[in-house]
């Protein structure tokens, strides 16, 4: 089991020694041509170095702790047609650092993955909408190619929620549009609003199912266990590779920090148990959570690195993961 944390990795002082940098999309449109491309280069060119010093942290890690969401501005503002022109000429000098950040990671087994925004819907019944979020899955899958992934099954997880009015069968159709590399590396997700883990399973033949669990909580105010018939089917969508799980748990005060919360005893809106906590601070969920031995656990929870430490030490202390 590895466990992963998101986008932002925290000193022992709380503080980003490796920042991304990005900008706006106003002030970059406001810039002549020469500009936009100095800009856009001087960001990426940060960026991909600040992964790089990064996935070094990450290679002198424990085995279990190699794994983590890159933030979805790596490449800032790729999808801006008058940036997406410039990248085309700026990628050859870029190139290197991406190939560099993926041998890295491949080097050390860390697993990665991309986390594209909650606009990425290839669902929806609006046109545009579908084309600006193939977009997105395409920039992303870029920037994996470039850094030597989509060649194997899932060897990169890109995820995003199937969210959407025209459900599944719109999901299948913007999935079939998509390049063989996009195909290989997306994973869809269930949320806590529009599409249950019931929707989800439904695109199980097309790419690997990601569970959720607290958003399964959320929508369904259940616990689900690692034995129920749902996870054999999630399972069976991964096709031999190690599949993925989210966890986060709601903000503390909300929850108590014992037990299994019940939302009609809570009597809070689901908006509030939506929102993710600092750190893991209920052993009953951590005890749950940890269960579903054979996943790997995506941890979406705001002290990012610092937290997914925590119930590392914890998951060690109890057995689960071997510390190596």
């Amino acid at each position: 089991m590895k466990l992963g944390f998101a986008c932002k990795y925290f000193d022992s002082q709380a503080k980003q020694p490796y920042p991304f940098k990005t900008t706006t999309r106003t002030r970059f449109l406001g810039l002549d041509n020469d500009a936009r491309a100095t800009l856009l280069h001087q960001l990426a060119h940060h960026n991909l170095q600040n992964l790089f010093l990064t996935l070094q942290q990450l290679a002198k890690q424990p085995e279990a702790l190699r794994m983590m969401r890159i933030g979805s501005d790596l490449l800032p503002l790729y999808t801006v047609p008058e940036a997406t022109q410039l990248y085309g000429v700026l990628l050859r000098d870029l190139k290197p650092l991406l190939e560099q950040c993926g041998a890295l990671a491949r080097a050390n087994n860390i697993r990665l993955s991309f986390h594209p925004g909650q606009y990425t819907v290839l669902a929806s019944d609006n046109e545009g909408v579908v084309d600006r979020a193939i977009e997105d899955v395409e920039y992303h899958a870029t920037c994996a190619v470039l850094m030597g992934y989509g060649r194997q099954f899932q060897d990169f997880k890109i995820n995003i929620h199937m969210n959407g009015k025209k459900g599944i069968d719109g999901f299948r159709a913007a999935f079939h549009r998509l390049s063989p590399e996009a195909r290989n590396m997306l994973t869809v997700e269930n949320d806590e609003i529009s599409c249950s883990l019931d929707d989800v399973l439904q695109a199980r033949e097309l790419c690997p199912v990601v569970l959720d669990i607290h958003h399964h909580w959320v929508k369904e105010n259940q616990f689900i266990q690692a034995d129920d018939a749902r996870i054999a089917l999630i399972m069976e969508s991964w096709r031999g590779v190690q599949p993925v799980l989210h966890y986060s748990i709601a903000q503390e005060g909300i929850i108590p920090d014992h037990g299994f919360p019940d939302q009609q005893e809570l009597a809070v809106s689901k908006s509030k148990l939506r929102a993710h906590s600092d750190y893991y601070f209920n052993q009953t969920l951590n005890d749950w959570a940890l269960s579903f031995t054979a996943f790997d656990i995506m941890c979406e929870v705001k002290m990012k690195n610092l937290a997914r430490d925590r119930l590392y030490q914890y998951a060690v202390e109890r057995g689960v993961i071997t510390a190596k």
